[in-house]
């Protein structure tokens, strides 16, 4: 059977993985199909697609976007994307630019409450790539201010902890119809990470047409419970590994497969 891994980062976004070493590991380990969804850019699909092609598999163009909705960030992926579309592109380089300013927020948090962090120190990791506080937790990790990257969210810049800072301008109705209007399919992102599911049902009326059941984080219940969420709004089912790298090994590529019909539902949906 036919499986993929619709949730993969490179170094285009926080990522350790560059596209040959994404679609090495993903031919590795037997898959057939993936999307690379990195943060607010598509940067790197046009190499991973390349790249792919010699290797038999297949790349689905995602994205995922960055929100706020209620005073939480929330993640929708968009695949199947036009991502050469230039009101997409034009309003992704506005979000790079969010971005940014984002870090510069969160290294003064830090510095306020005496953790000595440099925004070059954190601009150096994340490159050209769209920046992050993955990029941050991993330059308080090499400049040994944490002695994990989880400790760096959990401590410091997670939510509800002294650094954090939500700073994201565009909203879930937004994200949806910029996805939709690349004519892709929204979908959201892990929604463990939201603790609230009586906000799945507002989503859904915004436009939502996917739920990320499959997911690393997902308890068995939690899978469970997801589908039936899906099966009563009439929701599209994806998964993935959210695989980014050697930085979060806990998130293997491929850890998270999901059946190829699942892959062919997303298409049919997008006709």
């Amino acid at each position: 059977m036919k499986s993929a891994d619709l949730h993969l980062h490179t170094v285009f976004s926080d990522s350790t993985y560059t596209p040959q070493a994404l679609i090495k590991e993903a031919k590795d380990v037997g898959l057939d199909c993936i999307s690379v969804v990195d943060h607010d850019t598509v940067a790197g699909i046009d190499e991973c697609i390349k790249l792919a092609t010699s290797k038999g598999i297949e790349v689905i163009p995602g994205i995922e976007v960055t929100c706020e909705y209620q005073e939480q960030e929330v993640h929708i992926l968009g695949y199947l994307i036009d991502y050469e579309n230039k009101a997409l592109r034009e309003k992704l380089d506005e979000l790079k630019r969010v971005r940014v300013e984002r870090i510069y927020k969160i290294i003064d948090k830090l510095n306020n409450i005496g953790i000595d962090l440099k925004s070059e120190d954190v601009f150096a990791l994340a490159k050209e790539g769209t920046v992050g506080r993955l990029h941050v937790a991993r330059a308080m990790l090499k400049e040994g201010l944490v002695g994990s990257v989880g400790e760096a969210f959990q401590k410091y810049i997670g939510e509800d902890c002294p650094a954090f800072v939500l700073g994201f301008k565009l909203t879930p109705s937004e994200a949806i119809s910029l996805i939709k209007n690349s004519k892709g399919i929204p979908v959201l992102a892990h929604p463990y990470s939201l603790k609230r599911d009586d906000l799945i049902p507002p989503l859904v009326d915004l436009g939502i047409m996917g739920l990320e059941v499959y997911y690393p984080e997902h308890t068995s219940s939690m899978v469970r419970s997801y589908l039936s969420v899906a099966k009563k709004y009439n929701l599209l089912i994806t998964g993935g590994s959210d695989c980014h790298g050697d930085i979060r090994p806990e998130a293997k590529l491929g850890s998270v497969k999901i059946p190829y019909i699942l892959v062919e539902k997303i298409k049919l949906a997008r006709k």
